[in-house]
């Protein structure tokens, strides 16, 4: 069995990006598409702490990709559910980089 054949459901992933500035001279937020309908697979776990930067967040939800560009300014959406990359750890074989698992917190 491949790795691809473990990725079982799909995801689009959007990369933030600075649009259109408002009245006030700040850019506003805008979600640019970087991949769509991407093989992927969710779990849920069991919660797990992952630091943050000073902060420390729980969280259970781990989504596995391919080798592909994504980072933690990144979020996800998988069946109308948006999650916010919080980690990205890049895992290797020994041919070199094989697929990345990302921590996910749901969007609010």
């Amino acid at each position: 069995m491949t790795y691809e054949n473990l990725l079982i459901h799909t995801c689009d992933i959007e990369h933030f990006g600075e649009g259109v500035v408002d009245d006030y001279g700040i850019p506003e937020k805008t979600w640019t598409p970087t991949y769509e309908n991407e093989p992927c697979r969710l779990v849920s776990g069991k919660p797990i702490e992952i630091r943050i930067g000073q902060e420390v967040v729980i969280v259970s939800d781990q989504l596995f990709v391919g080798d592909i560009n994504v980072t933690e300014q990144d979020r996800v959406i998988i069946d109308t559910v948006t999650y916010q990359i919080l980690s990205v750890i890049f895992r290797e074989d020994s041919h070199g980089a094989h697929h990345k698992e990302c921590f996910l917190e749901v969007v609010k």
